[in-house]
């Protein structure tokens, strides 16, 4: 076969005093890496803590140059269907079809603002993975402008067009130990800040601080990270298979 399949699984745990170490979640995914560069990201993601419960399937395309083609989300909220929806970017502008028992039937078409840097999906590996598809300096922040069929910090909300312009801040290079190996990553940090990042905003509220680690390759996994304020969480790779 030409293509290249990764995949792996992420435990979430909690960080929260009352709760420290305690399971709130976790997510599988896959990556297949077709020979002409273009990628395909499969997640199933399950938030256990706190209610309600979140549960989002997503397929996610992307073109040669890391682009984002489409997304695929479905969505369930507290063991109720919450809602479906498609996007895609055709270069120009992004167009969404969706669904859900709140909003009926939404048919959507905005002119994306360019450069874009990718679609935001929320499965935890695929931050990591847009992280990836740049190069970076040490010491050196960028702002990311993505557009999301969510601007909740958990998407948990009706699939619909939203555009985030977020914070990113490379740490620097660091060899970390999980479950599944360790490995040689890049640290980097989500910061929703415009006094460290000017330009952020979009999210539904200010997100606290991201902590990312992911492998120094051209795959990007994500191997760790953890965001602090209100949420108190962490990400910890698993299992991976490549």
């Amino acid at each position: 076969m030409k293509h290249r399949i990764i995949e792996g699984r992420l435990e979430y745990t909690s960080r929260k005093p009352e709760m420290m170490g305690h399971n709130r979640g976790f997510e599988t995914f896959m990556f297949t890496h077709h020979g002409d560069g273009k990628v395909i990201m499969r997640a199933h993601c399950e938030i256990y803590e706190p209610e309600p419960t979140v549960m989002r399937d997503i397929i996610y395309a992307m073109d040669g140059n890391k682009q984002p083609t489409d997304l695929h989300v479905h969505l369930t909220i507290g063991d109720a269907f919450m809602g479906t929806g498609w996007m895609h970017f055709d270069g120009k502008d992004i167009a969404m079809e969706s669904y859900g028992p709140s909003i009926g039937r939404l048919s959507q078409k905005v002119e994306a603002e360019l450069p874009m840097t990718g679609f935001g999906t929320h499965p935890i590996v695929s931050d990591g993975y847009m992280l990836s598809t740049m190069e970076w300096e040490e010491g050196q922040a960028r702002l990311l402008n993505c557009y999301l069929p969510s601007p909740d910090h958990r998407g948990a909300t009706p699939p619909q067009i939203a555009q985030v312009k977020i914070g990113a801040v490379y740490i620097g290079k660091e060899e970390v130990t999980v479950p599944a190996g360790t490995f040689q990553c890049k640290h980097l940090q989500f910061v929703d800040d415009a006094s460290i990042v000017p330009g952020t905003g979009g999210m539904a509220g200010e997100h606290p601080a991201y902590d990312v680690w992911i492998t120094d390759d051209e795959d990007g996994i994500f191997v760790q990270g953890g965001v602090g304020g209100y949420m108190m969480t962490w990400y910890e790779l698993a299992e991976l298979k490549r």
